[in-house]
């Protein structure tokens, strides 16, 4: 790529991150009430005169805080600015979109609500005082991003001084998620973390944390050689800090290429490409290296392996194996300390975190963790030491962990009696959080597939190709009037060499007579003249269709700006039913705050009947699958089990007896009226002897074309409820229909589901 291009590529993202973070309106979180506020009554409560009676409790007890308050679910995110990312000393107003940031995974990850809180000084008495005014306000700190030594200071401090759990998360993240690894890297070369010889790179913050960690679980200081900018920290050199001191080795090395000789372990905490090929080849056997800057680690990934293929390795990355991250921990360790009103994040705590992460590693792995890395079956081993960040287990398994030393070790106020409830609890948690747009992407990237974009020449349509282009979700072919599409591209700086097709020009008119003569072969049965076949293949969708079933591309998406019939009826002419299906159909998902809701048939069939829907029921199941999700379904009518005879309510009674009968593994049933769809406690209440008793529904299959379309439109709009789809079902090859004027985001979506269709067909075939 030329100096100029790359430029613009950089000054593009450059903007497409500020326009992220400004609009629609500036900021990534916000406060929202949790209580009714419609009436006069409502707000007397909330405020004056109402708002008293809480207040006289908490003088007479301040534990009743976590009563009456949101204090209990509330943690502070601090900075003062001074180490930011990789930016450095940026300033508190600087920081402050990356604690918004944090703010957002621990919400995400673990439903905890946060205030981030900036500090304008850079004093440390200054700084503590601030936090110590500010504590009552909150359940737990999250010190971040403040630079070495004054950090371990300000901790210290602040967890003797507070009675709320305090961490600084850039120390004892990045710790406890690399023992975890370590622990597991250990076991899997059998080795014992006493004997094993370890060099740390790096000695900030996170190093001094991860090194204190490793020696409470069996490092033998006297086996770890620490390294910073100057080289080996060894006790003869002046000046060290004191924490810098704890680590210094009286053995007589200077350079890194000296301590990694027969070294077991490199943890790499430091900067880019400081480690060669050479220094990994003097390792000991079964060299386990933790890469862990970044963006960039201290020995590319790819290299290391090409280097050792003995070799363990783990790096910050998300695009390689094991990668050590930090939200496998915090948003989880706090979760579990505001739980039994900690008073403290103590050691205890932090090692059940890494105990709890590396036996976690080594249970079978969920569906849709597999399906999330597009893996047959992950399982304990050199290419899987860690968790992934996907997996939804972490949530019932972490918390749980921290809670318990918390109690056993003293500083849990609110013990946790019953644990079965309470892991239940923290399940349901995850119902609004939708990871499931992440799962979609990162799988989309494993293995990205050539999509075409039949509408390229229209804005939405060519900025969402740029976008899935530049995150390596699908490689675009750009389909449409190519005058117009060069101009587009030019305003957006999508600068990139990728395929432009114009189906109506002269210059695509050899691979477009082949593509109608072939076309004509296959349809002059059925009344097709060449002539005819020729002058179709000039329209788009016919084009695209074709290009996909000769294999000159993987998958299409179109119907940006046309509707479902002229865009439907050139995939089912050349494309045609998939083996076994009968009909085609669609499901779209919406992204609830009870989890991801498919709804199906919502574009294709007007008035399906009993069969017909029973055969949609088994399509939407196959792609609730995809997702890497167990469908549960519920056939949906304005009746429940039989309560009316009319022929509307029958034939779905029907389809539901059709598929007890001949696909009994299917969790379906019906007919439900929604509401006892979707209410567990109201199904297991009246119809216990359902086969979704207990069960949470997260797939609706309706009646007819109106109740689907009009329900999930309704939904995404009342709701603001992130939609994927029409997702289409039923067809031989990858072909998907976008809502007419459908967002960027919506078709980034869409491309990344006709690249995920296109993996699994092409597996299967």
């Amino acid at each position: 790529m030329s100096k100029e291009k790359e430029s613009k590529r950089k000054e593009s993202k450059r903007r497409e991150a500020l326009i992220y973070h400004a609009k629609p309106n500036p900021g990534k979180i916000k406060v929202v009430p949790t209580k009714r506020y419609a009436t006069q009554r409502d707000l007397s409560l909330a405020y004056s005169p109402g708002v008293a009676e809480p207040c006289l409790e908490i003088e007479k007890d301040k534990s009743n805080a976590y009563r009456y308050t949101a204090k209990g679910n509330l943690v502070a995110v601090i900075s003062n600015g001074t180490a930011v990312l990789g930016l450095g000393n940026i300033g508190p107003e600087a920081s402050k979109p990356v604690m918004e940031g944090k703010g957002l995974l621990f919400k995400i990850f673990a439903d905890i609500d946060v205030f981030d809180i900036e500090v304008d000084t850079e004093n440390v008495e200054e700084f503590i005082q601030t936090v110590k005014n500010i504590a009552p306000t909150f359940g737990g700190i999250n010190l971040e991003d403040i630079k070495a030594p004054e950090a371990f200071e300000i901790e210290k401090r602040l967890k003797e001084e507070l009675d709320i759990p305090v961490m600084h998360d850039d120390q004892h993240g990045t710790a406890i998620i690399s023992a975890a690894a370590l622990l597991n890297a250990l076991e899997i070369t059998e080795r014992k973390i006493e004997d094993a010889k370890i060099v740390i790179s790096g000695a900030g913050a996170a190093a001094i944390s991860c090194t204190r960690l490793y020696q409470s679980f069996g490092a033998k200081r006297d086996n770890i050689v620490m390294l910073d900018s100057k080289g080996v920290i060894r006790k003869d050199r002046d000046n060290l800090t004191s924490q810098k001191a704890e680590f210094a080795t009286s053995r007589d090395i200077t350079t890194l290429d000296d301590a990694m000789k027969n070294a077991d372990v490199f943890i790499g905490l430091s900067t880019s490409d400081i480690v060669t090929p050479a220094m990994l080849k003097t390792m000991a056997k079964d060299p386990i290296v933790f890469a862990m800057a970044n963006p960039d680690p201290e020995i590319a990934y790819q290299l290391a392996v090409d280097t050792r293929d003995d070799i363990i390795m783990a790096t910050g990355r998300s695009d390689h194996p094991n990668q050590v991250n930090n939200v496998l921990g915090f948003p989880f360790i706090f979760r579990g300390a505001l739980d039994v009103r900690a008073t403290a994040i103590n050691e205890a705590m932090k090692k059940a975190a890494v105990i709890a992460l590396a036996d976690l590693a080594k249970e079978p792995v969920p569906e849709q963790v597999n399906v999330a890395y597009d893996e047959t079956r992950l399982t304990f081993g050199r290419d899987y030491i860690i968790p992934k960040p996907f997996d939804p287990r972490l949530i019932g398994v972490v918390p749980p962990a921290v809670a318990k030393a918390a109690m056993e070790s003293g500083v849990a106020t609110e013990p946790i009696e019953d644990w079965d409830k309470y892991e239940e609890q923290l399940l349901q948690r995850l119902g609004g959080d939708n990871k499931l747009v992440r799962l979609l992407h990162s799988r989309a990237k494993l293995h990205p597939k050539r999509v075409v974009f039949a509408e390229a020449d229209q804005l939405p349509v060519l900025k969402a190709a740029q976008i899935v282009h530049e995150e390596g979700i699908a490689i675009p072919i750009l389909l449409g009037r190519r005058d117009k599409i060069e101009i587009l591209k030019e305003e957006i700086e999508f600068d990139a060499d990728v395929e432009i097709i114009d189906p109506k020009s002269d210059d695509e008119e050899e691979r477009k007579n082949a593509y109608a003569d072939t076309y004509w072969n296959q349809s002059k049965r059925r009344g097709i003249t060449q002539l005819t076949a020729r002058k179709l293949l000039r329209e788009r969708n016919y084009y695209a269709a074709m290009m996909v079933n000769e294999g000159d591309a993987d998958a299409l998406i179109s119907g940006f700006s046309r509707n479902y019939p002229t865009v439907v009826k050139p995939m089912l002419e050349l494309i045609g039913l998939d083996k076994g299906a009968t009909r085609i159909a669609t499901t779209n998902v919406l992204m609830t705050q009870r989890g991801p809701l498919f709804l199906s048939d919502t574009s294709i069939n007007i008035d399906p009947t009993s069969k017909d829907l029973a055969k949609i029921a088994q399509m939407t199941a196959t792609t609730v699958k995809m997702f890497g999700l167990e469908p549960v379904m519920a056939m949906i009518s304005y009746s429940n089990f039989g309560s009316s005879d009319n022929e509307k309510a029958s034939k779905v009674r029907q389809a539901v007896s059709y598929l007890h009968r001949f696909y009994p593994s299917l969790i379906v049933d019906g007919e439900f009226q929604t509401d006892f769809a979707l209410n567990n406690e109201m199904r297991q209440d009246i119809f216990p002897f359902s086969k979704l008793a207990g069960r949470k529904v997260n797939t609706l299959i309706f009646p007819n074309l109106d109740s689907a379309n009009i329900t999930y439109k309704l939904l995404k709009e009342l709701n603001k409820a992130e939609n994927i789809g029409p997702i289409m079902m039923g067809l031989k090859k990858p072909a998907h229909i976008l809502q007419l004027d459908a967002s960027v985001d919506e078709i980034v979506n869409m491309a990344a589901i006709a690249v995920i269709d296109a993996q699994k067909k092409q597996k299967r075939a």
